[in-house]
């Protein structure tokens, strides 16, 4: 594994962590559930690009989907 990906799979899931948390605590499900999936993700995604594309969709998401 490169350590470009290592590197972003800590900076993505440390900050789904903060997600998670915050969702939990303000009961926002998209901020929870894009948390879990900034956690998991790094697991299946070995192309460095589409690691970062998709870690910052994510941390996106939740400013554009209100539910």
């Amino acid at each position: 594994m490169e350590t470009a990906n290592l590197f972003w799979g800590l900076l993505f899931s440390s900050i789904g962590i903060g997600y998670f948390i915050y969702g939990r605590r303000q009961s926002n499900l998209v901020a929870r559930y894009c948390g879990i999936a900034l956690m998991l993700y790094p697991y299946l995604v070995t192309n460095t690009l589409a690691l970062v594309a998709v870690g910052i969709v994510l941390m996106l998401a939740p400013r554009f989907i209100d539910i």
